[in-house]
């Protein structure tokens, strides 16, 4: 039996194309949307001033750059998804993991988390499992670390075929791997508490 609220919600596809074609109405928005436009410029300043391999990676964050328009996302997790997402990437791009310490775990906390919030949106748009909205306030508290481990080993995945097919420069070792998903896994607890206490989806 459908109920009134599933009739009056629209599908998720084409709830999807309305928030990608809506234009942008505020400051952050703006900002939002000039992010993007950074992403996709970056690609192209990779494929000229670096190796194809440096495009490749600055290309592989431009997906995560655009979801939160698709999904309709609130401008400052928006905004705060792609500085982060582009950051993680161009800090390949410049070695920026190996020259400064620290740095390397400092991005896997912050871009797991700001990426397992955007999975959380999608599970639950396509009405896999409510994290987001329509569940209890403990879900992402219990939900979200979860999703951050299992990009965490994704990551550390793309990581060792990268290392193993592309180029043998790729940084892999055991205590590396632990560490990277030992943070990850930090992130989600914080994304989780953020996730639980404030909406990013617009209303």
């Amino acid at each position: 039996m459908t109920s009134t609220d599933e009739i009056a919600r629209p599908s998720p596809p084409a709830r999807a194309k309305a928030d990608f074609l809506r234009p942008p109405r505020s400051a952050g928005e703006w900002a939002a949307d000039a992010v993007r436009v950074l992403g996709v410029i970056g690609v192209a300043v990779a494929a000229i001033a670096f190796r194809p391999t440096d495009a490749g990676i600055a290309a592989l964050a431009l997906p995560a750059v655009v979801a939160p328009r698709i999904l309709g996302l609130r401008a400052w997790f928006d905004v705060s998804l792609g500085i982060t997402v582009l950051a993680a990437a161009w800090s390949n791009v410049l070695g920026l993991y190996t020259a400064i310490p620290g740095w390397d775990l400092l991005l896997h906390f912050a871009c797991t988390g700001v990426l397992a919030i955007l999975v959380a949106t999608m599970l639950t748009r396509s009405r896999v499992v409510a994290i987001t909205r329509d569940g209890p306030r403990r879900t992402p508290l219990v939900l979200l670390p979860l999703i951050a481990l299992a990009i965490s080993a994704v990551w550390e995945m793309i990581e060792w075929l990268g290392w193993a097919f592309v180029s043998d420069e790729i940084f892999v070792a055991y205590e590396d791997t632990i560490g990277d998903m030992a943070f990850g896994g930090i992130g989600g607890i914080v994304a989780g508490l953020v996730l639980a206490r404030t909406a990013v989806e617009r209303d």
